[in-house]
């Protein structure tokens, strides 16, 4: 990940944080960064792995709102054709 798209995601991570609770180390951070081309779906198991919270055991309500909450702010993409 470059500089660059890790300050296009400090939104989802702040909003992560104040919406959800879920305050993430730059670890942490790079985790989900990591996991977020394979879908949504592997980003929000992988703030449940950074996060130390058995990702099984939380909450339909609680999974809901970290996938809501990273759908929300992620930052738009590039037009195809556009930067990198």
């Amino acid at each position: 990940m470059t500089q660059t798209s890790d300050a296009a995601h400090a939104d989802m991570f702040a909003a992560l944080c104040k919406e959800v609770g879920f305050c993430l180390h730059p670890k942490g951070e790079k985790r989900v960064l990591e996991a977020l081309p394979n879908g949504l779906d592997a980003a929000v198991r992988a703030v449940f792995d950074a996060e130390g919270v058995d990702f099984a055991s939380a909450t339909g309500d609680l999974r809901r709102a970290v996938r809501d909450c990273l759908k929300a702010n992620l930052p738009a993409p590039h037009p195809q054709g556009e930067g990198g």
